[in-house]
């Protein structure tokens, strides 16, 4: 199935500038603007000079991710709690999604004759798994919005 690929836009001052698939690079004056996305939102939007040097560029305040910016500027204690509460469901979302593909694989008669009958460490009700499914999708929007990605973290979430 092939990957469905994002469009994302450039503009200054509210003027449509370019527009190309993601990942993209915008060339411009001094070197190039270089955007990336994951499925839950932009995960690199930098400007790479001629010499080399990156800067991460500014979201437009009225976006999703400019948004979240000015919550972090305006409350970043409570911005901060944000964060690790994310990182941590994000976490746990992780080590569950690693024990359900590592069990049924360690259940496979020729692994399983090697090493003995493995059970679960954590066994959910479906209810737990479908609302911890759906924190780890949060956990990962609120990642992209704040432009973090880690590969493992949020790939993994995603």
């Amino acid at each position: 199935m092939p990957r469905k690929r994002a469009q994302r836009g450039m503009s200054s001052a509210g003027i449509a500038h370019s527009s190309a698939s993601a990942p993209a690079v915008f060339p411009v004056e001094g070197g190039a603007i270089e955007v990336a996305v994951s499925q839950f939102g932009l995960k690199r939007c930098h400007l790479v000079t001629a010499d080399g040097a990156e800067h991460q560029l500014f979201p437009d305040p009225r976006s999703a991710e400019g948004r979240r910016a000015r919550f972090e500027r305006r409350r970043p204690g409570l911005s901060r709690l944000v964060g690790a509460i994310s990182t941590v469901a994000l976490l746990v979302g992780v080590a569950l999604l690693l024990q359900q593909i590592a069990v049924p694989v360690l259940r496979i008669p020729p692994i399983a004759e090697r090493i003995g009958h493995v059970e679960p460490l954590v066994v959910l009700p479906l209810w737990l798994n479908i609302t911890l499914g759906l924190t780890t999708a949060a956990a990962s929007t609120e990642r992209a919005l704040r432009l973090r990605f880690h590969w493992l973290l949020d790939a993994a979430g995603n």
